[in-house]
């Protein structure tokens, strides 16, 4: 392995050992750190800002479509899964199981689990069951109906490999459920949410996403289908950042939702289920960071702009500081998409160790302020998705006329940057030699590289898919939405060479 540049303030950088870079920028960023619970994080409070940023948005427009918030128990009777045959199968090896309700001490006066209660219960990993055990109470008539139930909380699901924000043993999420009369209206929300989660991606996190539904293969146990949003990070893995899935009759059934139609005719409800969770912060970092720390994207970073004061003489200090408080004063008045701008001040004597702090953290703006800044009525400006040696100099009142449209820049090239990126690793394959070359690490010592998203074409049968999962680790990530993009045109499959009437995404995935 080389020796990373000196110029970098993580290390190892992205191109020499991306796992462990990732590690390093939550860590230099002050996201986030492992707890003492094997696979969970503590979020520390610059990473659950950006989260609260998230909530807020997705929460409002769930809000403008009529869905009401709501809380379910954590734990799940195991009585409840087993109702659905496919999905207590999909998350029978993740769930955490409580088989005892006290402690006592034992005979080496350490303390042993008492009290074994009479059903074991599931930290829930998803509330699809205990959810629809409530519908089945609310649900009596067509009258009652449409349902739309969101809840923000916590899940467990017990990995065996985990990674901070990307694959935890406990995570933070939203999980939307909803019950409907007719599984057109329950389709048609299954969809109206996945362009929720394509605006949160695109407009917000600045992360370009492709949009299409899962193989059977790769669906929500227990779903007739699930729509999805797939990302590629800088490794040129996918990352699944949204769901939203049509659970046709399966869940009422199973928790028996029935209401009567307009004829008095006993009928099974139609269901939905969609998340979004803290997954999305990894996603952020992958897709936008450097070997510089983390770049936070404007409209949903922890802080929009930090000002530094430059004080080299104590004399100085009085008239800076008034001058960088009214400053912030005036920044925080300003209006930036319907929010006041985030603004910090760090007033720190550390020297460069201070601007550094803010460039691993990924703030959009670094502003200084020092003597010759008061004399000019001025500032100097870093932005964080140029060279962090790349200063402007602005007078006050322009940059606070500014302050927005800088950002907005910002967030556009931060997004074309990553469309870009995209781009150039989404390639047409048509032969299975240049599909298995695609994914094959032509660096043996860099196994998380690869080609990137491979369209090829796929007959539909689940042996071909089986046989690339099992011989590459390639999953089929989506059969994406848009056609005139992505070449809907028949070909043969990459696996069998048999008819396939159209291309898919096939990827390594997080």
């Amino acid at each position: 392995m080389t020796t990373p540049s000196p110029q970098t303030a993580i290390r190892p950088t992205r191109a020499e050992d991306y796992p462990e870079w990732y590690q390093q920028v939550i860590k230099a960023s002050d996201m986030a750190e492992n707890s003492p619970v094997r696979g969970c994080m503590v979020i520390k409070p610059w990473g659950f800002a950006l989260w609260e940023n998230i909530t807020r948005i997705v929460d409002a427009r769930l809000k403008a479509i009529g869905v009401r918030n709501a809380y379910f128990p954590i734990f799940i009777p195991l009585n409840f899964l087993e109702k659905e045959a496919q999905h207590v199968e999909g998350f029978a090896k993740e769930c955490a199981v409580v088989t005892h309700h006290r402690l006592e001490k034992g005979a080496d006066g350490g303390l042993v689990p008492a009290g074994p209660l009479t059903e074991p219960l599931i930290v829930r990993p998803t509330s699809e069951t205990i959810i629809g055990d409530s519908f089945s109470k609310w649900v009596k008539s067509y009258r009652d109906l449409p349902i739309l139930i969101n809840q923000w909380g916590n899940v467990v699901r017990w990995e065996m490999r985990t990674r901070i924000f990307l694959r935890t043993s406990e995570f933070l999420w939203h999980e939307g459920h909803t019950v409907h009369a007719t599984a057109e209206e329950a389709m048609r929300l299954t969809e109206t949410i996945l362009d929720i989660y394509v605006d949160l991606a695109e407009n917000f996190l600045a992360i370009p996403v492709i949009a299409g539904k899962k193989s059977p293969a790769e669906r929500f146990p227990g779903a007739d289908e699930t729509l999805t949003i797939e990302a590629m990070m800088q490794d040129r893995k996918a990352l699944q950042a949204g769901t939203s899935h049509f659970l046709g009759q399966n869940f009422a059934r199973a928790q028996q939702i029935k209401y009567q139609d307009a004829n008095e005719q006993e009928q099974f409800a139609w269901t939905t289920s969609w998340a979004v969770s803290t997954r999305l912060l990894g996603g952020l970092i992958m897709t936008h960071g450097d070997d510089d720390g983390a770049i936070l994207p404007p409209r949903v970073a922890s802080s929009h702009l930090v000002l530094l004061p430059i004080i080299r003489k104590a004399a100085d200090q009085g008239r800076i500081m008034e001058y960088v408080e009214s400053l912030a004063r005036a920044l925080r008045a300003v209006d930036y998409h319907g929010e006041p701008l985030r603004v910090e001040v760090d007033a720190r004597d550390s020297g460069g160790a201070r601007n550094w702090d803010w460039i691993k953290k990924g703030i959009p703006l670094r502003v200084e302020i020092g003597p010759r800044d008061l004399a000019n009525d001025a500032v100097f400006f870093a932005r964080r998705d140029r060279d962090h040696r790349d200063k402007t100099a602005m007078g006050r009142a322009e940059f606070i006329a500014k302050a927005g449209e800088i950002l907005d820049e910002i967030q556009q090239r931060l997004h074309d940057r990553a469309l870009a990126f995209q781009q150039a690793h989404t390639r047409k394959i048509d032969t299975v030699e240049d599909f298995y070359a695609y994914f094959t690490p032509r660096n043996k010592e860099r196994l998380e590289i690869h080609g990137g998203f491979a369209l090829a074409h796929w007959c539909g049968e689940p042996g071909c898919e089986e046989k690339i999962k099992a011989d590459l680790g390639v999953t089929i990530r989506c059969l994406p939405f848009d056609e005139n993009r992505f070449a809907p045109a028949p070909g043969k499959c990459i696996a069998c060479g048999r008819q396939s009437p159209r291309r898919v995404i096939f990827a390594k995935s997080y």
